[in-house]
């Protein structure tokens, strides 16, 4: 898979993070109501990230910078968001590959804690975060309060 930094706001980026927004219509009900900017996504504030296949587009994800001034968040924390993977490319490890690049990226950019918000209706990204080695942490965002949220943050080695 070719990685490439794109910015949230290149047509290719919106093409999937419409079809996550889809999935989260599926899997919960509605579409994820969490303020997104593609300003929150301009290096130093972050960094969005499409995965190629032959020229296609089929993953994406990226992280902001999310310091202490947010409930529960500590200076240094960077927010991951809108992973996903089309379901055509789904596992072949494209997602694995997609967050060890953005934690890389995050660490070189001086984050040095990855967090997430996820759901007990996505129990493949749960899976997939445990076994990367993220663990339980105070719930935050604007779904903190819904049963169905799971945060999780992770450590970043020093670049």
């Amino acid at each position: 898979m070719e990685l490439r930094i794109t910015g949230y706001d290149h047509p290719d980026a919106e093409k999937l993070t419409a079809a996550v927004q889809q999935e989260y219509v599926r899997r919960y009900g509605d579409m994820d109501l969490t303020e997104m900017r593609a300003e929150h996504f301009v290096d130093p504030q972050g960094i969005f990230v499409v995965g190629y296949l032959d020229g296609a587009p089929v993953a994406c994800g990226g992280w902001r910078v999310k310091d202490g001034g947010h409930p529960h968040l500590r200076d240094g924390d960077a927010e991951l968001k809108r992973m996903f993977v089309v379901p055509a490319a789904r596992g072949r490890g494209l997602s694995r590959t997609l967050l060890r690049h953005l934690e890389e990226l995050a660490g070189r950019a001086g984050r040095r804690r990855l967090v997430l918000e996820t759901g007990t209706e996505q129990p493949e990204a749960v899976a997939l975060y445990e076994s990367e080695g993220y663990l339980p942490i105070t719930k935050f965002g604007i779904y903190r309060d819904a049963p169905e949220c799971i945060c999780l943050g992770k450590e970043l080695s020093a670049a």
